[in-house]
């Protein structure tokens, strides 16, 4: 008989769920700006979590001289068809150059013209070498005041009173503890949700991907069960990516002007359409049509582009500066096959996420979220990340009370939690004693998450249908998905990492439910791929609203909202 786990309670003023770009950077904040105590809990380790773990090469979103923060409010209002909080993105532009100059006295390189100005690459973002830009965050992170971090613990769910939050549950990956974690205000930055679909490349090599294979969407789903709102989930993302490496496409887009091509040499990239969705959808297009592979047109450019792309991808996707060396084929020599990814949800790209206030919070009182976990706010990259961390800190210092005198003491609800937590864990872990030896054992966490991926590709939207769906394949794909749901019920896990995959699953599988709903209820086409309705293949001026849903009684109810014109946005009444 296994023994039980052991449960540690741990308190702070405010916990950070999440320790990427964005739970780091909003944690800084409360270190300089307030004597709030502080807990960031990461399932990883925060040197190298998140989005920006293997770093990136330029900060995509920035107000470069002769721009304003309102021109980028129109660019990715224009980009995402109008479905986005104006004033999400406004307050996350008027900070992008302020955390950018924070982030190079932290030690970012940031390079510069001839000049000595920054770099640009593009209208919007600029060139810099941010191997090291989670190292760096999470460096001055660990150097601050009244902050402390449990790397390695994997939060499951929200403690929630009275439509307030109080903190949360969860266990270590590595040692069989539980913890109660109990904060008065508490930040999801958890980043979206990968793992949905069935990825590119198979077997061994499924987790080369666009998004981080370890962001499963538990801030989203501890979201819904705890009563959060969310929004737009059916505005997926799909990256435009280099074939088999999935390295990003911009840096040669932008870095390099290459055009989009056909295997004809045809440039097609205006005849789809420039929007970030117009560009898969272009390319899907002209292989169905027989004119495919398609390419970034890099042959014939200049030996120097050819060392800067070589060094660029150095700095965030090395597969991809390592096939050009294996190759013996430059840049230069050959042009660079694209194709797009598995859908993903993720709100640093479209406008899916939880549905906020301007500050940040969520529909639960003293819940907020930040990057790719807030929704509303598209095209906000890592810039947006950071000054959403930052909004939300503030937020949370100027709500800030000291607890009285009976907020002290351990909440019995908090002592509940965690026994439940124990006594489900323990569940998963007995599971697996009993049926490992079973001649017909039940299935794996690893072969319904295979499962789920072979579902929603071939019912939601996947690779495999073109990125196109109808009403049927998703009435088949929510049947389906609510038969996976009550069979996860009855994995077992060996360890505690193997109990992480079984938790992760589960996370997918509430997501996937939740992104049915969604694409079942826009019954329009307003982004080409991103979300292909063949019932409804054209635009409806009918649909220009949110398309936001709530988790009740096992279900997922949809809720519709008006498009947001105030400049400062407070919840209302469903």
């Amino acid at each position: 008989m296994r023994k039980e786990l052991d449960i540690k309670t741990k308190k702070a003023d405010v916990l950070i769920i999440g320790g990427g770009t964005a739970g780091c950077y909003a944690a800084l904040t409360l270190s300089e700006q307030s004597q709030l105590s502080v807990l960031v809990a990461e399932k990883a380790h925060i040197k190298r979590s998140g989005c920006l773990a293997a770093g990136v090469n330029a900060i995509n979103a920035y107000i470069l001289p002769g721009r304003t923060p309102q021109d980028y409010v129109d660019y990715a209002a224009k980009d995402a068809e109008g479905i986005v909080r104006n004033d999400l993105l406004l307050t996350a532009a008027e900070r992008f150059n302020e955390v950018t100059a924070h982030m190079e006295r932290l030690g970012l390189v940031i390079l510069k013209d001839e000049n000595g100005n920054y770099a640009a690459r593009g209208n919007r973002n600029i060139k810099i070498n941010g191997e090291n830009f989670k190292p760096l965050l999470a460096s001055a992170l660990q150097e601050a005041d009244r902050v402390s971090v449990l790397n390695h613990v994997n939060i499951t769910d929200l403690l929630t009173d009275g439509g307030k939050v109080y903190g949360a549950v969860g266990f270590s990956v590595l040692e069989e503890t539980a913890y109660i974690l109990e904060a008065q205000t508490v930040l999801i930055a958890t980043g979206g949700a990968s793992g949905l679909y069935r990825p590119n490349n198979p077997g061994f090599s499924r987790h080369k991907m666009w998004y981080p294979p370890f962001n499963t969407g538990a801030g989203y789903a501890m979201g819904l069960r705890a009563g959060a709102e969310m929004t737009t989930f059916e505005m997926r993302f799909i990256a435009l990516r280099c074939k088999d490496t999935i390295a990003p496409t911009g840096t040669i887009a932008q870095g390099a002007g290459a055009k989009q091509v056909n295997a004809k040499g045809e440039v097609y990239e205006e005849k789809y359409g420039l929007t970030t969705s117009e560009r898969v959808y272009g390319t899907v297009k002209e292989n169905l049509l027989g004119n495919g592979p398609c390419y970034l047109r890099t042959s014939g450019i200049t030996k120097e582009q050819e060392d800067d792309l070589l060094k660029a991808y150095l700095n965030m996707a090395p597969g991809q500066t390592l096939k050009w060396v294996e190759s013996g084929k430059t840049p230069g020599e050959s042009d660079v096959e694209i194709e797009g990814t598995e859908p993903y949800i993720v709100g640093g790209h479209t406008a899916s996420g939880y549905w906020v206030n301007t500050n940040r919070e969520s529909t639960v009182k003293g819940l907020y979220a930040a990057g790719d976990a807030a929704g509303g706010c598209p095209q906000k990259y890592v810039t947006g990340a950071l000054a959403e961390g930052k909004i939300a800190a503030l937020d949370m210092i100027r709500h800030y009370r000291p607890a009285g005198a009976a907020e002290t003491e351990e909440p019995f609800a908090s002592q509940e939690a965690g026994a439940r937590l124990r006594k489900q864990a323990r569940r998963y872990l007995a599971e697996y004693e009993k049926i490992r030896n079973e001649a017909d054992p039940p299935f794996s966490a690893e072969e319904l998450e295979e499962a789920m991926q072979k579902v929603m590709d071939a019912y939601a939207g996947g690779i495999g249908c073109h990125y196109e769906f109808n009403e049927k394949q998703l009435a088949a794909a929510d049947e389906r998905i609510a038969q996976l749901i009550e069979l996860s019920g009855h994995v077992g896990a060996s360890d505690m990492h193997e109990l992480l995959s079984v938790y992760e699953l589960k996370e997918r599988l509430l997501v996937c439910q939740a992104l049915i709903a969604h694409l079942r209820s826009r019954k329009e086409t307003r982004w080409h791929s991103f979300q292909e309705n063949m019932d409804y293949p054209k635009r409806d001026s009918a649909y220009e609203k949110y398309i936001n849903s709530v988790f009740e009684d096992g279900k997922i109810r949809i809720i519709e909202r008006e498009l947001v014109k105030e400049a400062v946005y407070e919840h209302k009444d469903s």
